[in-house]
């Protein structure tokens, strides 16, 4: 069974840092994008940054652009979300995902291509 389970989340005021962490198990996904998601409460999912199998492509939205850096580590089936200059706005439960099979980078920045989902951590930002 494939799980993924998202960790690092956490409260911190505006202008601080969090490192998300999303280890995966029962499959190795070194081949795929894998993608981070957030979700406010009263908001849609939204797309946060993906990663390419290898680590070198990265894709951001442009509402984090600049502040957060997605990386991977497949030795250890991990992906990362370093997260810096946290605003108020950045609030949400924050998703990691990753896809059964090979995906696009634009089909990565959308919520339908992945099939496997963590449980979410909570990241709080104060202002």
């Amino acid at each position: 069974q494939v799980q993924l389970v998202e960790s690092g989340g956490g409260l911190v005021q505006a202008g601080g840092s969090l490192r998300l962490s999303c280890a995966a198990s029962g499959r190795t996904f070194s081949s795929y994008y894998m993608g981070w998601f957030r979700q406010a409460p009263g908001k849609e999912r939204e797309f946060v940054a993906t990663i390419s199998g290898s680590g070198v492509r990265t894709y951001y939205s442009d509402f984090v652009k600049g502040r957060f850096t997605i990386s991977r580590d497949n030795a250890k089936n991990t992906v990362y979300l370093q997260m810096n200059s946290l605003k108020f706005e950045d609030t949400a439960v924050y998703y990691c995902a990753a896809p059964e099979g090979v995906i696009s980078i634009v089909q990565a920045m959308t919520s339908k291509p992945y099939d496997y989902w963590g449980q979410g951590t909570q990241v709080t930002v104060s202002s």
